[in-house]
């Protein structure tokens, strides 16, 4: 009777390590997968979270929401008119760069809108373009805290340069048009 004792306390606990060892391993390949999602940004919500659980939470919870929003690409013509609009957004710089500065900043919320993502709230747009433009989201942030400085007076020339870059950067990221699907032969 001891010995059948001592092979169930023995089988509990082989459970017990393995069952450790499969959520462990689960738990580094959310981690992994949620980092080669969101370079970057991953980074920037665990450091303002301050846990790695909360940020991975929060960034599970961001790519469902944006997975509701049914975004979609834009009409070739879509396209082609935003398009015009940043040319003559850019060429405006050279007279004024802090209007060229937030009428680049309304341009990009403009195509986000007509790509399906809400705009109402600035956090929330980057938030919900963090999921599948990540690369730009952080240099979109900077771009806006710059509007925002040109619009006090407080920004200088080569900073609004800066953040025209950085818009211009995300609007290619949101025009750019999907690979055609190969069809069979």
């Amino acid at each position: 009777m001891e010995q059948n004792s001592v092979i169930v306390i023995a089988a509990v606990v082989v459970v017990v390590v393995v069952a450790l060892v499969a959520w462990l391993g689960m738990r580094r390949h959310r981690t992994q997968r949620l980092e080669q999602l969101f370079g970057p940004e991953y980074d920037r919500t665990v450091g303002a979270l301050g846990q790695r659980g909360k940020a991975e939470k929060e960034l599970e919870a961001r790519a469902k929401r944006v997975e509701e929003l049914h975004l979609h690409p834009l009409a070739p013509a879509q396209r082609d008119g935003f398009q015009g609009r940043w040319l003559t957004t850019q060429a405006g710089f050279v007279d004024s760069p802090p209007a060229a500065v937030a009428q680049a900043d309304e341009l990009v919320a403009e195509v986000m809108r007509a790509r399906g993502y809400p705009v109402a709230e600035f956090e929330q747009q980057a938030a919900d373009l963090s999921v599948d433009h990540a690369r730009f989201v952080d240099n979109y942030r900077r771009a806006h805290a710059l509007a925002g400085t040109a619009r006090d007076g407080q920004a200088s020339t080569e900073d609004l340069r800066q953040a025209m870059v950085h818009y211009r950067e995300l609007f290619e990221d949101l025009l750019e048009v999907a690979e055609p699907e190969l069809q069979p032969a």
